[in-house]
């Protein structure tokens, strides 16, 4: 059995360095090592590799395991007196966080009684207590170990040692981070593998046996909702728990920060990758319903945040609404999730712009660094500059061009083909706007992988899209994305839902693709809805996403179409079957907001009532359209006034309805009445 635990044996070389200092005694005697870290991490099997190591050294061996011990001081002393009394012992204390209330004993009471020259390995999930360092006595002879996961090359060097195929390697690694128990576990299930897969997924077996050993006990469902919001999170913070648990929040955030397999980040907690991965599979076959439920309210929780954050929160915002997908296909493939972590956004100020243009001339060429002049010149706001955390440095910008009328066209190609495709389709109405992120560069100096775009630096361009696109609300008609390595984002952009434009602008000897979306036929919140749906449509319980990925589009109507069907809807106010039919029904008024077309014509002919002078325009709307009189004659004697008055006040009122709506069409449920 040991030949076998030894050929199965990789990495841990500092650990072991540690040990053998520790046996073989120095000038800096370690009387204890204290070896923590959460569950699955190998703590056992180092622990018998120590106890091998000690024996061949001539070293009496006392293993004692916190399971199987009754958690009191004398039982402990019983088992471990023999230690008292020999200086060449090795205890070996493994399991240690099933009997933690022992600490305080076994530090102040028990360990000061072993002879000089014993030596005590401690292991548990737990990190010591801070009285142990705190103690000058204990400080210099105590050596406090934290395992981590197995490195990347370990890993990999444990797979071939259990045969696993290579093909498989990248997909374990992935979804073990290193950890040793996850990596026994699934190498296990692989090495059964016989149909040459490459899409490796943990089993439910897997699952099952690995989650108990990472997690542990957990005291109540709500902790168990926590754990499950910590893990589909990117970061977790009181606040976030607050949105999913109510007044449950404070309490379930300190247990989770006290959780030895989660870490703590400037911006909140996250859980270890594996126990992320095992928690997040467990629950979306467990309980489908449940899962959807989670995301659907961590989802509004970010968007809310991405509109209503200062500038300073909004990109974290966005990349944690991003990560909600991350299951979805091609996500992973496009996006580090290094960003927040390795950079900063600062706005471009006039001492930048010389940088901004010598950057585009050394990635893009001449010509592109002179259409970044002209822009500078006319729209300094829209750009941003993404510097490095370490050393300020600015390493690429980003650029987000706000345009309501043509210009620009003459002197930047990409605009003109933008402005050609945007009058191709529904013109701009009045109050529109399109967006373009013309400028998304990176400085060669940063590239991490001359094979690929992807970089920290583009995690911050996508997000920097995305909450313009959600900041600026209903007036966004048209967004735009240039790019030059249009082949290699289509798979991905295309699966968001951005059509590519036909026309492929050229700038210099670079020739661009361009990337386009609607807003106005599918806003961003139902945009995002339809993602959780294509996202979750595997699941049982989950509908099914449309086949073409796409809603059924919003109807976008000019001005006058707008009012010919606002007063087609008042004629047949009372007639469900025809209102229904109205191209009203299918506009961002009516469907992004979920109210019934009837509802919203009956309160905006109420809100008349409101307005100065609008009691008679609104007796005559009511009377016209709410009363079932026959004709507007009748209308007119029934309400004692001249027929020409009467159509007045009904053609004033009806004006006043269109402008309404039409308002709250363009800029949104918040505009004025």
């Amino acid at each position: 059995m040991q030949a076998a635990r030894d050929r199965a044996f990789v990495g841990r070389a500092a650990e072991l360095g540690i040990f053998r200092a520790a046996l073989s005694g120095g000038a800096k005697p370690v009387a204890v090592v204290y070896l923590h870290g959460p569950g699955g991490m190998g703590k056992s099997m180092l622990l018998r590799r120590f106890a091998a190591e000690a024996r061949a050294a001539g070293r009496h061996v006392l293993e004692i395991d916190g399971r199987l011990i009754e958690p009191t001081p004398e039982a402990f002393a019983k088992e471990a007196e023999t230690v008292l009394t020999d200086e060449c012992a090795v205890l070996l204390v493994d399991t240690f966080e099933r009997c933690q209330g022992l600490e305080g004993w076994l530090r102040d009471r028990f360990l000061t009684r072993l002879p000089a020259g014993a030596l005590v390995v401690i292991a548990g999930r737990q990190p010591p207590d801070v009285r142990w360092v705190s103690d000058p006595g204990w400080a210099e002879l105590l050596r406090t170990v934290a395992l981590r996961n197995l490195a990347p090359d370990e890993a990999t060097a444990f797979l071939r040692l259990r045969g696993v195929p290579e093909r498989m390697h990248a997909a374990l690694l992935a979804f073990t981070g290193g950890n040793p128990l996850a990596l026994t576990l699934a190498a296990a299930v692989a090495e059964r593998d016989e149909e040459g897969r490459t899409d490796w997924r943990p089993s439910r077996d897997v699952i099952e046996t690995l989650l108990p050993q990472l997690i542990g006990e957990v005291p109540t469902p709500v902790h168990r909702r926590a754990l499950e919001v910590c893990a589909h999170a990117y970061l977790t913070t009181e606040s976030l728990l607050r949105a999913v648990l109510g007044d449950e929040a404070v309490r379930t955030f300190a247990w989770l920060r006290g959780l030895p397999f989660v870490e703590s980040a400037q911006q909140g907690l996250f859980p270890h990758d594996v126990v992320r991965e095992a928690l997040e599979a467990d629950l979306r076959w467990r309980d489908p319903e449940g899962y959807a439920e989670l995301h659907g309210k961590l989802r509004r929780h970010f968007f809310e945040r991405i509109q209503t954050a200062p500038e300073s929160g909004m990109l974290p915002a966005v990349g944690a609404f991003m990560y909600l997908y991350r299951a979805g296909r091609y996500m992973s493939d496009y996006i580090t999730w290094r960003g927040e972590d390795e950079l900063w956004l600062s706005r471009c100020e006039p001492a930048d712009h010389a940088t901004v243009i010598d950057m585009t001339a050394e990635v893009e060429g001449p010509d592109s660094a002179a259409v970044a002049r002209f822009w500078l010149s006319r729209q300094p706001e829209a750009f941003r500059l993404c510097r490095s955390t370490r050393n300020d440095e600015i390493v690429g910008f980003s650029a987000w061009l706000r345009l309501t009328e043509p210009y620009g066209e003459d002197a930047d190609p990409v605009i003109e083909t933008v402005w050609a495709h945007a009058r191709s389709s529904t013109s701009l109405r009045h109050g529109e706007h399109l967006g373009v992120a013309r400028f998304s560069v990176t400085s060669r100096k940063y590239r991490k992988n001359l094979n690929s775009p992807i970089s920290p630096v583009e995690d911050l361009h996508q997000w920097r899209i995305v909450a313009e696109i959600a900041r600026a609300g209903p007036r966004l008609a048209w967004s735009y994305l240039a790019i030059r390595a249009g082949e290699f984002w289509a798979p991905y952009l295309t699966s968001l839902g951005l059509e590519i434009v036909a026309d492929r602008p050229r700038v210099g000897d670079l020739t661009y693709t361009l990337f386009g979306y609607d807003w106005r036929t599918q806003p961003l919140w139902t945009w995002a809805e339809e993602r959780t749906r294509l996202m979750l449509s595997g699941l049982p319980s989950v509908p099914e996403a449309p086949a073409t990925g796409r809603r059924t589009e919003l109807v976008v109507l000019d001005r006058p179409e707008f009012d010919a069907a606002v007063r087609d809807a008042l004629r047949v106010l009372q007639r469900s079957a025809e209102l229904a039919n109205n191209p009203l029904a299918r506009s961002r008024l009516i469907v992004e907001h979920g109210v019934a077309l009837h509802d919203v014509l009956t309160q905006a002919i109420e809100a008349l009532r409101k307005e100065r002078g609008g009691e008679k325009h609104h007796r005559a709307v009511v009377a016209t359209y709410l009363r079932g009189v026959s004709t507007q004659e009748s209308v007119a004697a029934r309400l004692g006034l001249p027929f020409s008055t009467y159509r007045r006040h009904l053609a004033g009122g009806v004006e006043r309805i269109c402008d309404a709506l039409w308002r709250k069409e363009i800029y949104g449920a918040g505009a004025d009445q």
